[in-house]
């Protein structure tokens, strides 16, 4: 009857599949005589051959002989049943799969395999072999299952193959992840990071590059690569890629396939020894270089492996879905950074490009666009002398965010300075203004035109600060008594009406001693979405009070981070502290070479030691000096200025660079540091730093505070 195994005396021999590892351990189990099978040596000759198959074969294979379904499988399928094995040997499949056994699609196949010995191919279905597959990553198999017969042609088992499909369900499912992750990229330099991580992880490929043309006519190439066990971290992430320039006709393989717009698989040579620059490149045997799939940019993406390899139809496919995606991605962050370029251009030209730098009066500003970014906002800030000695200080906010109202924005701001400087009086210079900008909305012939702004003026001698707003926020003011704990609060002016809807000029004036800091701020730090003002407010207060000191870069920082939350608005922060003592400051100029660093480092130890800083204290700047320094020259690829400012409270160190993206300067291991190392030392090393954007490049900062002598 079907389901039993005939025995058939046969001569005890060597096991063929013996040779495979493993083998004679699974056909000659104890268990075997113990069941209604027999001994192995006692089993029919034909089932005997079917075992010694499926022994010996390297593809995932499992018997179900007799009827009680007994398990004899090979090492592949040992390995899909995790800690199932050896236990499982010689016994029923729905024992040993007793908690899945009864599912549609398990059990029930093998089991109508058996009675009725009709063969049966399942594809892609979920089969919980392994008891740590979870129910988000269930392995996915094809499975096909036969009868087996004895000699007499009877049904005494079942094989069963099963193929593990779930790497292409897998890398299906990544590409969907990769694209949505894509869909969230601004800038090319987003995409690049984006796209290396994907391919690298996705191929799992010892070595990815990322091409792109630079825009415009003649201006050749530009790539980034990642190499497998490359550290990177999140500080790293948070760094622009290391873009490698190349002229117009570049011969590496990925510009070739840009400029062909043709694929390029190598299954083994030496792809990459014209233009290989270390051992990563020269050790690459295997490479597939694809164009990107975009109508204006022009790029393309390689994958190579140490080894030969042979590029099937399904990694080229998946290639080329992924280049593809990369090429939609590339194309939106170009139009972005172009849009984004020219609207914060246009914004920071008409910015102050220097801040005024006085004895007791340290001044600092930050300005950070909105959460779109390409559109060019109104916010203003401004610091100036006047004719008297005193300081001037303004914060605005043009109503609107484009070019029309970053225009109006600059004429605001000239005009401010030009009242100033004639009759420095706050309320006076704001009621000239209300009558420019009711003049200005007159011609545009629009009544929607208004400006908020506050301006105050410092007077060191008599420790005063008299103010003026117009519809403006309250500026708010960090008093740090040498007794008492550090206190933020509003300054209560009244703020009136907006500047072109009827503003009525009044002053409050407020003590303003050493030790104190003032913080204009606009809207954009403390207006969120499903949040009361009054709250922003609050929050602000507490971060301001709550900062390590009265450093106006550092509260600037603390000021943009103080209410949680992203805003559409744009973001302008002022503060002017006035200093206890004075302070001391130094700067150097600090050309883009690889020498740089250590004449940083040189410098920056012989300007502390002569000020008499603390050996401690020494020994941390400098380090962080070193790598922001490296960070400037290999991510800006322009000079860099490192400026040092020592007060009795603190010392604060700043590197600025004068650009975003230029000439990467190609440096030795052994004089520029590793990149994104610098940020997470800074975080350890120092008590607060920050980046601001400036008109042309960006500063980095930090501020360690010394203890008191």
């Amino acid at each position: 009857m079907p389901g039993t195994v005939g025995r058939v005396p046969t001569p005890a021999g060597p096991l063929p599949g013996t040779a495979v590892p493993g083998a004679e351990t699974v056909a000659s189990h104890p268990r075997w005589g113990a069941t209604a099978l027999g001994p192995y040596e006692s089993w029919d000759p034909a089932v005997r051959a079917a075992t010694e198959v499926v022994l010996a074969s390297p593809a995932p294979m499992a018997l179900h002989l007799g009827a009680e379904l007994l398990l004899l499988y090979n090492e592949a399928y040992a390995a899909l049943i995790g800690d199932r094995h050896p236990d499982a040997v010689g016994r029923p499949a729905a024992e040993v799969f007793a908690e899945v056994w009864q599912r549609p699609g398990v059990g029930d196949v093998i089991e109508r395999a058996y009675r009725t010995g009709a063969p049966l191919l399942d594809k892609e279905i979920p089969l919980p072999l392994h008891r740590a597959a979870t129910a988000l990553e269930q392995p996915v198999y094809t499975r096909a299952c036969s009868p087996v017969r004895d000699s007499r042609g009877r049904v005494v088992g079942v094989l069963a193959v099963v193929n593990e499909t779930s790497p292409a369900t897998r890398q299906l499912q990544g590409l969907s992840d990769f694209a949505a992750v894509l869909s969230g990229t601004l800038t090319l330099d987003d995409v690049a990071r984006v796209a290396l991580r994907y391919a690298i992880t996705s191929f799992d490929a010892d070595r990815v590059s990322f091409v792109m043309d630079d825009g415009g006519g003649g201006s050749g190439w530009r790539m980034v690569r990642r190499v497998r066990g490359e550290l990177v971290d999140e500080a790293d992430e948070r760094l622009p890629p290391l873009w490698r320039r190349g002229s117009t006709d570049w011969s590496a393989p990925s510009v070739v396939s840009a400029r062909s717009g043709q694929a390029n698989f190598i299954d083994d040579g030496e792809p990459l020894h014209e233009i290989a620059v270390d051992r990563h490149d020269q050790k690459i045997r295997a490479l597939a270089a694809v164009p990107l799939r975009a109508t204006v940019v022009r790029g393309g993406l390689t994958v190579g492996y140490r080894s030969p390899h042979p590029w099937s139809a399904a990694d080229r496919a998946l290639l080329a879905a992924s280049a593809e995606l990369i090429g939609q991605a590339a194309e939106r962050a170009r139009r972005f950074e172009t849009q984004h370029g020219t609207a914060q251009l246009l914004q920071r030209s008409m910015l102050p490009e220097n801040l005024p730098v006085l004895p007791r009066l340290r001044i600092a500003a930050r300005y950070d666009p909105g959460v779109d970014g390409n559109a060019a906002g109104g916010d203003f800030y401004d610091a100036f002398l006047l004719p008297t000695g005193r300081l001037g200080v303004v914060l605005g906010d043009v109503a609107g965010h484009d070019v029309q109202a970053a225009a109006r924005m600059g004429q605001v701001r000239a005009a401010l300075r030009a009242l100033a400087l004639n009759d420095p009086r706050p309320d006076r210079v704001l009621t000239g203004l209300d009558r420019l900008v009711g003049s200005l909305g007159a011609e545009a012939g629009t009544y929607e035109l208004f400006v908020t702004v506050a301006f105050g003026v410092i007077d060191v001698e008599r420790e005063e600060l008299t103010l003026a707003s117009a519809g403006h926020p309250a500026p708010l003011v960090r008093r740090c008594s040498p007794a008492g704990e550090p206190r933020a609060e509003f300054v209560d002016v009244p703020s009136g009406a907006p500047l072109g809807v009827g503003y009525r000029a009044a002053t409050r004036t407020v003590a303003f001693s050493p030790g104190d800091t003032l913080l204009l701020f606009s809207d954009g730090v403390v207006e969120r979405r499903r949040r009361g003002l009054s709250d922003g407010l609050a929050r602000l207060a507490e971060s301001v009070a709550g900062a390590p000191s009265g450093d106006p870069r550092s509260l600037c920082a603390v000021a943009s981070a103080a209410v949680p939350g992203a805003t559409e608005d744009d973001v302008a922060v002022l503060a002017v502290e006035y200093a206890v003592r004075p302070s001391r400051s130094a700067r150097m100029e600090v050309p883009a070479e690889p020498t740089a660093p250590g004449r940083v480092r040189h410098w920056m130890t012989a300007q502390l030691t002569e000020w008499g800083v603390a050996e401690s204290v020494i020994g941390a700047a400098v380090l962080c000096t070193s790598e922001l320094t490296t960070n400037a020259l290999l991510h800006a690829g322009t000079d860099a200025r490192v400026e040092v400012d020592l007060s009795p409270e603190r010392l604060l160190v700043s590197v600025a660079d004068s650009g975003s993206r230029g000439t990467v300067t190609r440096a030795r291991t052994e004089t520029l540091s590793s990149r994104g190392r610098g940020l997470g030392l800074i975080e350890e090393l120092s008590d607060a730093w920050g980046t601001d954007p400036t008109v042309r490049g960006s500063t980095v900062w930090f501020e360690i505070l010394l203890p008191p002598t």
